[in-house]
Order: C-alpha cells, then structure tokens, then sequence
C-alpha cells in the first residue's frame, strides 16, 4: 500500500490525466506527469513534470526512479516505453491487449466473449477476400492507434476497397462487418491488487460524428437487460490480466446479446459522469487501487446521471451552462478550438 504523501506518476498530459491528478490530491497524494507535449491540462494540476519523448529511456528510467507507482491516460503508449518498475498499472499485458485490436479481438473471444464479425488484413488482396466473407457495408480499421473514429475507413460497395485501402495508408488492420444494434453501451469496472471488483452501472453511449456525445447512466432498453452478461464478460477479461485499475469495455446492445466493440485499460470518456454522479468516481476508484487501497462504493448518487462532451466551440457555452444551477461543468484549460476536440464536459444529476 502507497500512503498518503506518496507520489503516483502518470504517463500522459492530456485531461484524463489532469482529472487523475485532482483525484489524487483529494486522497493526499502528489503526481508527477510525464508527456512530450509543451503543456498540458494535467501539468497544470500536478506538483511536477517531465517533458520528454516516451521512448527515451534515461528520461523514462529518471522518472520511475522519483514515484512510487506508475500509470498511463490514453492506450497509445508504446509497451516498451513503460518504465521497468515493479508498480506500473494497469500491466503492460493489457496495454498489449487493448493497442492492437486484432490481438484484443482474438483475447475476447478467446474468453469467451463475442466480438463483431472480423477479419484480419494485410493486403489489398485480404481485404478483397474479407469483404467477400462479411460483406458490405463494412468498417476497415487499422490494428494500431486509432480512436474517436480515426483510422476508420467504411467501405459501402467491395469496389471502394482499393481506395478504402489507400486512405488508411496500407496499414495492418482487420476489417468488421456492421452490427445491428439498438444502442452502445459500456461497462465500466475497477479490480483492485485483491482481486476485488467494483463495477458502475452500465451507461448507454451515444455517438456524434464518431467521438462520444452524451453517455447516460443508468441504461435503458436493451443494454439493461444485457448489462449483467456484459459486466460478467468484463470481469473475466480483468481477472484473465491480472488487472489493477479502472477498465471500460464497450459493447452494443443487439437483438442477439452484447457484442463487445473495444476495450480502454484506463479511466474512460464514458465514465466522466462519476464524479458528481457516483458516490466514488471512476478516477478516485483508480487511485485507489494502484496504490492498493480498498475500493470505493460505485452506488449512483441520483436516479439518472447525463454527461455530454463539449467539443471545439462547445466550450463558449460555458455562461449558459452554468446558468442552469443543476449543471456541473469541467472544462480541460485546453486552447486551440478544433471541432472534435474534447474541451470539456457538463454533467447533471437527476434525482
């Protein structure tokens, strides 16, 4: 167990970081951040910070060397990055997992669990054939580094295929046949060092232009009555890493059971709503288990929680936003307005 006065250090400047590190202060603890970039939303809220690239190891091994457990904000980390540190969690395994989704994919249904139909591409000729298993319309994803629908080609007719394959830059990728769903929804759960697990009622997602909208919690329809399923899958997947950590596994609702979608091994967009709409949110539940601490009562604090994103000149809304006194609003410190960037979030509770 790390006590308080100890210090968590968080790979990573973006606001997920930046909502970790005030998480982390609230139970005494300092963070140490480290990032490329100039600035960030979390080098705002941390004691200290490391500007570096992450595949320089001195910096990497300088930086290890000053906290006392390591974690990450986004699955874009390089594995062999991490630092050699005994304490870094969530493991690397599940950071291996989750970056590369043919690899996440076969580890799901390995479980058990039921992915959408999916098919591995490393040519123009695989993807000619894929597209003849699974049919069109279909989604062509690259393996590596894609989120909030980048590196996503849909290709409606099987003649799209080689300028589907261009767009994406000839990159390893696996390519999904569509899912009839009626709503996306995730899971979000945390397991602490014992074993132990808590998880957060399921929260129904919807989607605008491919980034997250409005997550909604408790969810409805559907997902409902495929939460216990999908939860049942998410903690198999956790037990079967070895996981310390917050983990969100995403699924759709469809008439035939959740088919699971991806996984995040960190605190997720869809969690966001915790803070004021759970009695411990998602990014204290995670603090609380790296530095292995018993884990908090995820009880919703009201009847529904809504959370919905502020992207680019969203955030000018602010004044209105707050005029609703029921409102909560965050707001990351980010400039630069681009149209689907996440400046913020406002969260409301409803009793």
């Amino acid at each position: 167990m790390i006590p308080p006065g100890g210090t968590i250090g968080i790979m990573g400047g973006g606001q997920l970081g930046r909502m970790l590190a005030i998480a982390a202060a609230n139970l005494g603890y300092r963070t140490h951040i480290f990032a490329p970039g100039m600035s960030g939303p979390a080098t705002e809220v941390a004691a200290r910070w490391t500007q570096s690239a992450y595949d320089d190891a001195a910096a990497v091994a300088a930086f290890a060397a000053q906290v006392d457990v390591v974690t990450y904000e986004f699955e874009n980390v390089d594995v062999a990055s991490l630092p050699a540190h005994n304490c870094v969690f969530p493991p690397a395994r599940a950071l291996e997992v989750a970056q590369d989704r043919l690899t996440e994919k076969t580890f799901v249904e390995q479980l058990g669990g039921r992915p959408a139909p999916f098919r591995k591409v490393d040519s123009i000729e695989d993807l000619r054939a894929a597209l003849g298993d699974l049919g069109s319309p279909a989604i062509l994803k690259t393996r590596r580094f894609g989120y909030d629908g980048k590196g996503q080609e849909r290709i409606e007719d099987p003649s799209r295929a080689a300028s589907a394959w261009l767009s994406i830059g000839q990159k390893p990728c696996v390519l999904e046949g569509l899912v009839r769903f009626e709503s996306e929804f995730s899971i979000i759960l945390c397991r602490g060092m014992n074993g132990e697990i808590v998880r957060w009622d399921a929260v129904e997602n919807r989607h605008r232009h491919g980034i997250l909208d409005v997550s909604i919690a408790p969810a409805s329809g559907l997902a409902t009555d495929q939460a216990a399923e999908a939860g049942a899958l998410a903690e198999h997947i956790a037990d079967a890493l070895d996981y310390v950590g917050v983990l969100a596994c995403e699924f759709f609702a469809t008439a035939e059971g959740p088919v699971f979608n991806e996984m995040a091994p960190r605190v997720h967009n869809s969690g966001h709503w915790t803070i004021e709409g759970a009695v411990t949110s998602q990014f204290e539940n995670h603090i609380r288990a790296i530095c292995g601490l018993p884990l908090g009562s995820t009880d919703l604090t009201g009847a529904r929680v809504e959370m919905r994103n502020l992207l680019g000149s969203d955030v000018e809304q602010w004044p209105a936003i707050l005029a609703d006194r029921a409102n909560h609003l965050h707001l990351y410190g980010k400039s630069g307005q681009r149209p689907d960037r996440k400046m913020g979030h406002v969260t409301k509770v409803f009793v």
